[in-house]
């Protein structure tokens, strides 16, 4: 289960929070705050926003590297992509994608940042020279993707065509597409220990296990409603699920099966999460209703 450990008020922030990011060595937690058109630093040590980073478009992705110290911010409305630097998180320049840039996921093997964006399109660019140095080619606007550690290859949820892409890492081209049968697959995870891929579903709402070799599907679950992250907890074989109807499932994993050990309540619309082994905290982020300001929840998994 999840136990609530604390709330961090945002302040002043109105409308979508979308995704976050983590640097585990500051204990400083990256909050997109989309409907706000800003990014909140939270300092996880003194819980409270240290620092906003205004007049964005939109922002949607984060993404940190630590090797570079770079804050990595994509933006919906104008497409682009900005860096922000170091302690100060000063502006250092930025790259025009073109349209709604999403997802950001930086390559653990070659450190190259991958962001989601446009009808279509991964953008893969140099983390040295700040370039883009590919261009992956997609169906349809991809949503969440996960880069496999282990088998070099990037597998990207396109809800649009209700599908899995699966591409090669080293041509940057699709080898393969996983039909769904089930609508809204946003959500994505890869659960490597067991060489699984988790994808959520909002129409129905349902989280769906395949094997990573084959997408064959190994297994199924109803999950609460409109599901917008998941993340695996490998040390203690759990699933976390967040979603915007306002809770948290945690789900058991035994072998080949799954199962529902607890729904947390969270708030309405408190559908973005973000998971950091490091620090065994699991935080929620809750937009500003009419009751409650926007906050971000955490989490300790309990034994």
């Amino acid at each position: 289960m999840l136990q609530f450990e604390a709330k961090i008020a945002l302040g002043d922030v109105r409308g979508r929070i979308d995704h976050m990011a983590i640097d585990t060595k500051r204990l400083r937690l990256f909050v997109a705050e989309l409907g706000n058109d800003t990014v909140s630093i939270v300092d996880l040590a003194k819980r409270s926003v240290i620092k906003r980073i205004a007049g964005l478009r939109e922002p949607q992705g984060v993404g940190y590297d630590p090797s570079s110290d770079t804050l990595f911010v994509a933006n919906a409305r104008d497409g682009s992509l900005k860096f922000f630097q170091g302690e100060s998180y000063e502006a250092t320049g930025g790259l025009d994608l073109g349209s709604d840039a999403d997802n950001i996921r930086i390559d653990p093997s070659t450190k190259h940042v991958i962001v989601g964006y446009g009808d279509g399109g991964l953008a893969v660019l140099d983390n040295a020279t700040r370039k883009k140095i590919e261009n992956i080619a997609l169906k349809a606007h991809p949503e969440s993707f996960q880069i496999d550690p282990d088998g070099g290859r990037i597998f990207v949820n396109l809800p649009d065509t209700h599908a899995v892409a699966v591409i090669d890492s080293a041509s940057g081209k699709q080898v393969t597409s996983w039909p769904m049968d089930k609508g809204g697959n946003f959500a994505m995870a890869i659960d490597r220990d067991h060489r699984r891929l988790l994808v959520a579903f909002r129409s129905p709402a349902e989280l769906a296990i395949f094997s990573m070799a084959d997408g064959k599907r190994i297994a199924s679950i109803e999950t609460c409603g409109d599901v917008d992250d998941l993340f695996t907890d490998p040390s203690r074989g759990r699933v976390y699920v967040s979603c915007g109807a306002g809770f948290i499932d945690v789900i058991e994993v035994t072998g080949a099966t799954y199962h529902r050990s607890g729904r947390i309540s969270t708030a309405p619309g408190a559908r973005t999460s973000f998971f950091a082994p490091e620090l065994d905290r699991l935080f929620v982020a809750a937009r500003v209703t009419s009751t409650e300001p926007a906050a971000i929840w955490i989490f300790r998994p309990l034994p």
